[in-house]
Protein backbone atom coordinates (compact mmCIF):
# COMPACT_ATOMS: atom_id res chain seq x y z
CA UNK A 1 0.00 0.00 0.00
CA UNK A 2 2.79 2.08 -1.04
CA UNK A 3 2.47 5.53 -3.34
CA UNK A 4 4.72 7.34 -5.76
CA UNK A 5 4.88 9.88 -3.52
CA UNK A 6 6.92 7.25 -1.22
CA UNK A 7 9.85 7.19 -3.15
CA UNK A 8 11.23 11.19 -3.13
CA UNK A 9 9.64 14.29 -1.67
CA UNK A 10 6.42 14.58 -3.52
CA UNK A 11 4.75 18.01 -4.83
CA UNK A 12 2.65 19.76 -1.92
CA UNK A 13 -0.57 19.92 -3.88
CA UNK A 14 -0.56 16.15 -4.29
CA UNK A 15 -3.86 14.12 -2.72
CA UNK A 16 -4.45 10.81 -1.39
CA UNK A 17 -4.93 7.98 -4.36
CA UNK A 18 -8.05 6.13 -4.90
CA UNK A 19 -6.86 3.33 -3.11
CA UNK A 20 -5.84 4.61 0.16
CA UNK A 21 -9.00 7.01 0.14
CA UNK A 22 -11.19 3.99 -0.02
CA UNK A 23 -9.12 1.62 2.00
CA UNK A 24 -11.62 1.11 4.74
CA UNK A 25 -14.11 -0.37 1.89
CA UNK A 26 -12.06 -2.68 0.45
CA UNK A 27 -10.72 -4.11 3.60
CA UNK A 28 -14.37 -3.78 4.84
CA UNK A 29 -15.33 -5.96 1.76
CA UNK A 30 -12.57 -8.32 2.56
CA UNK A 31 -13.64 -8.87 6.36
CA UNK A 32 -17.48 -10.16 4.63
CA UNK A 33 -15.40 -11.96 2.08
CA UNK A 34 -13.42 -13.95 4.68
CA UNK A 35 -16.06 -14.37 7.18
CA UNK A 36 -18.15 -16.17 4.42
CA UNK A 37 -15.31 -17.88 3.37
CA UNK A 38 -14.25 -19.25 6.67
CA UNK A 39 -18.14 -20.70 7.62
CA UNK A 40 -18.41 -22.27 3.87
CA UNK A 41 -14.86 -23.41 3.55
CA UNK A 42 -13.22 -24.60 7.37
CA UNK A 43 -11.30 -27.42 5.58
CA UNK A 44 -8.81 -24.63 2.74
CA UNK A 45 -8.16 -22.36 6.31
CA UNK A 46 -7.40 -25.38 8.26
CA UNK A 47 -4.75 -26.69 5.62
CA UNK A 48 -3.46 -22.73 5.23
CA UNK A 49 -3.24 -22.37 8.90
CA UNK A 50 -0.80 -25.78 9.06
CA UNK A 51 1.47 -24.77 7.12
CA UNK A 52 3.64 -23.23 9.61
CA UNK A 53 7.61 -23.14 10.34
CA UNK A 54 8.88 -21.96 14.02
CA UNK A 55 6.05 -20.52 14.99
CA UNK A 56 5.44 -17.76 11.53
CA UNK A 57 2.77 -18.83 8.66
CA UNK A 58 4.96 -19.64 5.82
CA UNK A 59 1.41 -17.78 3.51
CA UNK A 60 1.10 -14.68 5.66
CA UNK A 61 5.16 -14.14 5.96
CA UNK A 62 4.35 -14.32 2.31
CA UNK A 63 2.10 -11.54 2.34
CA UNK A 64 3.08 -9.72 4.82
CA UNK A 65 6.51 -9.31 3.04
CA UNK A 66 4.77 -7.93 0.04
CA UNK A 67 3.28 -5.68 1.81
CA UNK A 68 6.58 -4.55 3.82
CA UNK A 69 9.03 -4.58 0.82
CA UNK A 70 8.12 -1.70 -1.17
CA UNK A 71 7.94 0.78 1.71
CA UNK A 72 11.43 -0.06 3.00
CA UNK A 73 12.83 0.85 -0.27
CA UNK A 74 11.56 4.29 0.22
CA UNK A 75 13.37 4.78 3.39
CA UNK A 76 15.97 7.08 2.82
CA UNK A 77 19.02 6.40 5.81
CA UNK A 78 20.88 9.24 3.98
CA UNK A 79 18.02 11.94 5.49
CA UNK A 80 19.43 10.30 8.80
CA UNK A 81 22.41 13.16 7.78
CA UNK A 82 19.45 16.02 8.74
CA UNK A 83 18.41 14.92 11.85
CA UNK A 84 19.46 17.89 13.94
CA UNK A 85 17.62 19.97 11.65
CA UNK A 86 14.89 21.91 13.46
CA UNK A 87 14.67 19.18 16.97
CA UNK A 88 11.47 20.01 18.26
CA UNK A 89 9.36 18.26 15.88
CA UNK A 90 11.78 15.21 15.64
CA UNK A 91 11.69 15.00 19.44
CA UNK A 92 7.93 14.89 19.65
CA UNK A 93 7.46 12.38 17.08
CA UNK A 94 10.17 10.50 19.60
CA UNK A 95 8.27 11.21 22.54
CA UNK A 96 4.87 10.32 21.45
CA UNK A 97 5.64 7.27 19.75
CA UNK A 98 7.81 5.49 22.16
CA UNK A 99 7.29 6.66 25.25
CA UNK A 100 3.55 7.77 25.27
CA UNK A 101 1.43 6.08 22.30
CA UNK A 102 2.45 2.65 23.57
CA UNK A 103 1.63 3.25 27.13
CA UNK A 104 -1.80 4.49 26.44
CA UNK A 105 -3.10 1.99 24.32
CA UNK A 106 -1.83 -0.66 27.19
CA UNK A 107 -3.81 1.76 29.56
CA UNK A 108 -6.97 1.67 27.02
CA UNK A 109 -6.94 -2.19 26.45
CA UNK A 110 -6.73 -3.04 29.91
CA UNK A 111 -9.50 -0.45 30.82
CA UNK A 112 -11.99 -1.25 28.21
CA UNK A 113 -11.07 -4.96 28.06
CA UNK A 114 -10.58 -5.73 31.47
CA UNK A 115 -13.01 -3.74 33.17
CA UNK A 116 -15.56 -1.90 31.20
CA UNK A 117 -16.27 -4.60 28.50
CA UNK A 118 -15.66 -7.06 30.79
CA UNK A 119 -19.08 -8.92 31.05
CA UNK A 120 -19.66 -8.57 27.42
CA UNK A 121 -16.03 -10.75 26.42
CA UNK A 122 -14.79 -14.02 27.98
CA UNK A 123 -11.36 -12.78 30.51
CA UNK A 124 -8.72 -15.04 28.16
CA UNK A 125 -10.08 -13.36 24.85
CA UNK A 126 -9.65 -10.15 26.73
CA UNK A 127 -5.96 -10.69 26.76
CA UNK A 128 -6.08 -11.60 23.58
CA UNK A 129 -7.27 -8.32 22.47
CA UNK A 130 -5.46 -6.33 24.63
CA UNK A 131 -2.35 -8.06 23.14
CA UNK A 132 -3.24 -6.89 19.81
CA UNK A 133 -4.24 -2.91 21.26
CA UNK A 134 -0.22 -3.19 22.53
CA UNK A 135 1.23 -4.51 19.39
CA UNK A 136 -0.77 -1.12 17.10
CA UNK A 137 0.62 1.06 19.56
CA UNK A 138 3.95 0.15 19.50
CA UNK A 139 4.31 0.13 15.88
CA UNK A 140 4.03 3.67 14.34
CA UNK A 141 3.50 4.39 10.96
CA UNK A 142 6.51 4.24 8.10
CA UNK A 143 4.38 4.50 5.04
CA UNK A 144 0.87 6.07 4.99
CA UNK A 145 2.44 8.97 6.71
CA UNK A 146 3.97 10.25 3.71
CA UNK A 147 0.31 10.40 2.08
CA UNK A 148 -1.02 12.28 5.11
CA UNK A 149 2.16 14.67 4.96
CA UNK A 150 1.34 15.12 1.58
CA UNK A 151 -2.28 16.38 2.06
CA UNK A 152 -1.73 18.98 5.01
CA UNK A 153 1.47 19.97 2.61
CA UNK A 154 4.04 18.69 5.24
CA UNK A 155 7.46 19.15 4.83
CA UNK A 156 8.53 15.73 2.87
CA UNK A 157 11.87 16.25 3.34
CA UNK A 158 11.75 16.15 7.23
CA UNK A 159 9.34 13.55 7.33
CA UNK A 160 11.35 11.33 5.23
CA UNK A 161 13.80 12.13 8.53
CA UNK A 162 11.06 11.34 11.10
CA UNK A 163 10.54 8.29 9.32
CA UNK A 164 13.71 6.88 9.30
CA UNK A 165 14.75 7.77 12.94
CA UNK A 166 11.34 5.83 13.58
CA UNK A 167 12.96 3.03 11.70
CA UNK A 168 16.24 2.68 13.01
CA UNK A 169 14.60 3.20 17.04
CA UNK A 170 11.90 0.43 15.90
CA UNK A 171 14.53 -2.38 15.36
CA UNK A 172 15.46 -1.92 19.03
CA UNK A 173 12.86 -0.96 20.82
CA UNK A 174 9.73 -2.73 19.68
CA UNK A 175 10.77 -6.19 20.74
CA UNK A 176 11.28 -5.03 24.20
CA UNK A 177 8.72 -2.31 24.54
CA UNK A 178 5.71 -5.13 23.66
CA UNK A 179 7.84 -7.44 25.56
CA UNK A 180 7.09 -5.11 28.79
CA UNK A 181 3.58 -4.42 27.93
CA UNK A 182 2.55 -7.84 27.32
CA UNK A 183 4.58 -8.58 30.47
CA UNK A 184 2.16 -5.64 32.50
CA UNK A 185 -0.78 -7.38 31.29
CA UNK A 186 0.10 -10.90 32.28
CA UNK A 187 0.00 -11.98 28.86
CA UNK A 188 3.43 -14.54 28.52
CA UNK A 189 5.67 -13.65 26.06
CA UNK A 190 7.80 -15.65 24.12
CA UNK A 191 10.71 -14.06 23.08
CA UNK A 192 12.63 -16.30 20.84
CA UNK A 193 9.16 -15.77 18.76
CA UNK A 194 9.04 -11.78 19.33
CA UNK A 195 12.58 -11.67 18.01
CA UNK A 196 12.30 -13.31 15.02
CA UNK A 197 9.08 -11.72 14.08
CA UNK A 198 10.58 -8.39 14.45
CA UNK A 199 13.47 -10.29 12.48
CA UNK A 200 11.32 -11.49 9.61
CA UNK A 201 9.41 -8.11 9.27
CA UNK A 202 11.59 -5.11 10.28
CA UNK A 203 15.40 -5.82 10.14
CA UNK A 204 15.44 -8.31 6.58
CA UNK A 205 13.07 -6.13 4.68
CA UNK A 206 14.61 -2.80 5.66
CA UNK A 207 18.21 -4.40 4.64
CA UNK A 208 16.85 -6.07 1.53
CA UNK A 209 15.12 -2.51 1.05
CA UNK A 210 18.36 -0.41 1.14
CA UNK A 211 20.21 -2.89 -1.07
CA UNK A 212 17.40 -2.12 -3.60
CA UNK A 213 17.65 1.47 -3.32
CA UNK A 214 21.39 1.27 -3.60
CA UNK A 215 21.25 -1.08 -6.77
CA UNK A 216 18.24 1.38 -8.45
CA UNK A 217 20.50 4.68 -7.70
CA UNK A 218 23.55 3.37 -8.78
CA UNK A 219 22.11 2.33 -11.78
CA UNK A 220 20.38 5.65 -12.81
CA UNK A 221 24.00 7.33 -12.37
CA UNK A 222 22.48 9.92 -9.42
CA UNK A 223 20.37 12.99 -9.24
CA UNK A 224 17.20 13.75 -9.20
CA UNK A 225 16.36 11.30 -11.95
CA UNK A 226 17.67 8.35 -9.78
CA UNK A 227 15.06 9.12 -7.38
CA UNK A 228 12.58 9.05 -9.93
CA UNK A 229 13.67 5.58 -10.84
CA UNK A 230 13.14 4.68 -6.99
CA UNK A 231 9.69 5.82 -6.81
CA UNK A 232 8.99 4.10 -10.32
CA UNK A 233 10.26 0.79 -8.67
CA UNK A 234 7.84 1.10 -6.19
CA UNK A 235 5.00 2.21 -8.07
CA UNK A 236 5.23 -1.25 -10.00
CA UNK A 237 5.47 -3.10 -6.79
CA UNK A 238 2.12 -1.54 -5.61
CA UNK A 239 -0.44 -3.65 -6.79
CA UNK A 240 1.82 -6.71 -4.94
CA UNK A 241 1.02 -4.25 -1.83
CA UNK A 242 -2.37 -4.05 -2.09
CA UNK A 243 -2.39 -7.86 -2.95
CA UNK A 244 -0.43 -8.83 0.21
CA UNK A 245 -3.32 -6.28 2.48
CA UNK A 246 -6.65 -7.78 1.25
CA UNK A 247 -5.21 -11.55 1.28
CA UNK A 248 -3.63 -10.81 4.46
CA UNK A 249 -7.02 -9.37 6.02
CA UNK A 250 -9.78 -12.64 3.86
CA UNK A 251 -7.45 -14.63 5.66
CA UNK A 252 -7.33 -13.20 9.03
CA UNK A 253 -11.82 -13.30 8.63
CA UNK A 254 -11.60 -16.24 7.66
CA UNK A 255 -9.84 -18.03 10.74
CA UNK A 256 -12.46 -15.75 12.95
CA UNK A 257 -15.34 -16.42 10.77
CA UNK A 258 -17.24 -18.49 13.14
CA UNK A 259 -16.41 -15.84 16.20
CA UNK A 260 -17.44 -12.81 14.97
CA UNK A 261 -20.55 -14.84 13.16
CA UNK A 262 -21.56 -15.54 16.73
CA UNK A 263 -20.80 -11.92 18.28
CA UNK A 264 -20.59 -9.54 15.23
CA UNK A 265 -20.58 -6.65 18.38
CA UNK A 266 -17.20 -7.53 18.63
CA UNK A 267 -15.47 -5.22 15.81
CA UNK A 268 -17.29 -2.49 17.59
CA UNK A 269 -15.68 -3.21 20.70
CA UNK A 270 -12.37 -3.41 19.62
CA UNK A 271 -12.43 -0.02 17.87
CA UNK A 272 -14.28 1.81 20.42
CA UNK A 273 -9.95 2.02 22.40
CA UNK A 274 -8.67 2.22 19.01
CA UNK A 275 -10.73 5.23 18.37
CA UNK A 276 -10.25 6.96 21.77
CA UNK A 277 -6.46 6.52 21.14
CA UNK A 278 -6.20 7.95 17.71
CA UNK A 279 -7.89 10.81 18.61
CA UNK A 280 -6.15 11.18 22.29
CA UNK A 281 -2.99 10.97 20.39
CA UNK A 282 -3.06 13.13 17.52
CA UNK A 283 -4.37 16.05 19.53
CA UNK A 284 -1.32 15.54 22.25
CA UNK A 285 1.36 15.49 20.13
CA UNK A 286 -0.60 18.63 17.51
CA UNK A 287 -1.63 20.66 20.85
CA UNK A 288 2.17 20.26 22.19
CA UNK A 289 3.52 21.19 18.77
CA UNK A 290 1.29 24.07 18.91
CA UNK A 291 2.64 25.11 22.73
CA UNK A 292 6.39 24.64 21.50
CA UNK A 293 5.74 27.03 18.20
CA UNK A 294 6.66 24.53 15.91
CA UNK A 295 5.44 25.02 11.97
CA UNK A 296 2.88 23.59 10.73
CA UNK A 297 4.52 21.70 8.09
CA UNK A 298 6.40 20.26 10.26
CA UNK A 299 3.68 19.53 13.40
CA UNK A 300 0.96 18.43 11.07
CA UNK A 301 2.96 15.28 9.93
CA UNK A 302 4.20 14.94 13.26
CA UNK A 303 1.09 14.47 14.92
CA UNK A 304 -0.25 12.55 11.92
CA UNK A 305 2.70 10.14 12.76
CA UNK A 306 1.61 9.31 16.19
CA UNK A 307 -1.46 8.42 15.28
CA UNK A 308 -0.97 6.34 12.63
CA UNK A 309 -0.07 2.70 12.65
CA UNK A 310 2.32 0.06 11.26
CA UNK A 311 -0.48 -2.07 11.52
CA UNK A 312 1.57 -4.50 8.77
CA UNK A 313 3.62 -5.40 11.79
CA UNK A 314 1.38 -5.51 14.15
CA UNK A 315 -0.22 -8.07 12.39
CA UNK A 316 2.44 -9.97 11.57
CA UNK A 317 3.91 -10.35 15.11
CA UNK A 318 0.25 -10.86 16.35
CA UNK A 319 -0.05 -13.70 13.77
CA UNK A 320 3.42 -14.79 14.91
CA UNK A 321 2.93 -15.09 18.53
CA UNK A 322 -0.48 -15.40 19.07
CA UNK A 323 -1.61 -17.64 15.54
CA UNK A 324 -3.67 -16.69 12.80
CA UNK A 325 -7.19 -17.48 14.70
CA UNK A 326 -6.39 -15.38 17.81
CA UNK A 327 -7.75 -12.12 19.23
CA UNK A 328 -4.90 -10.29 19.01
CA UNK A 329 -4.46 -10.92 15.44
CA UNK A 330 -8.10 -9.62 14.80
CA UNK A 331 -7.94 -6.54 16.90
CA UNK A 332 -4.83 -5.59 14.80
CA UNK A 333 -6.65 -5.75 11.45
CA UNK A 334 -9.69 -3.91 12.96
CA UNK A 335 -7.04 -0.95 13.43
CA UNK A 336 -6.61 -1.46 9.73
CA UNK A 337 -10.33 -0.74 9.42
CA UNK A 338 -10.84 2.10 11.90
CA UNK A 339 -7.36 4.00 10.88
CA UNK A 340 -8.13 5.39 7.25
CA UNK A 341 -11.68 7.26 7.91
CA UNK A 342 -10.07 8.74 11.45
CA UNK A 343 -6.79 9.90 9.49
CA UNK A 344 -9.10 11.57 7.09
CA UNK A 345 -10.94 13.45 9.73
CA UNK A 346 -7.54 14.59 11.45
CA UNK A 347 -5.59 15.96 7.86
CA UNK A 348 -9.43 17.65 7.63
CA UNK A 349 -9.10 18.85 11.06
CA UNK A 350 -5.07 20.27 10.63
CA UNK A 351 -6.09 21.90 7.02
CA UNK A 352 -8.49 24.10 8.98
CA UNK A 353 -6.33 24.95 11.73
CA UNK A 354 -2.86 25.82 10.31
CA UNK A 355 -3.65 29.58 11.48
CA UNK A 356 -2.73 27.95 14.59
CA UNK A 357 1.18 27.35 13.74
CA UNK A 358 3.87 29.62 12.29
CA UNK A 359 4.88 29.45 8.63
CA UNK A 360 8.11 27.58 8.27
Amino acid sequence: MTDQAFGRPAPAAGGIGFFEKWLSVWVALCIAAGIILGNLMPGVFGLLAGLEYASVNLVVAVLIWAMVFPMMVNVDFGSLSHVGDRPKGLVLTIVVNWLVKPFTMAALGVLFFEYLFAPLIEPADAQQYIAGLILLGAAPCTAMVFVWSQMTRGDPNYTLVQVSVNDIIMIFAFAPLVALLLGVTDIVVPWETLLLAVALYVVIPLVAGAITRKRLLDRAGGGPRAHDAVSLFTARLKPLSVVGLLATVVLLFGFQGSVITGNPLLIVLIAVPLLIQSYGIFFIAYLAARVWKVPFDVAAPCALIGTSNFFELAVAVAISLFGLNSGAALATVVGVLVEVPVMLSLVAFANRTQHWFPKA
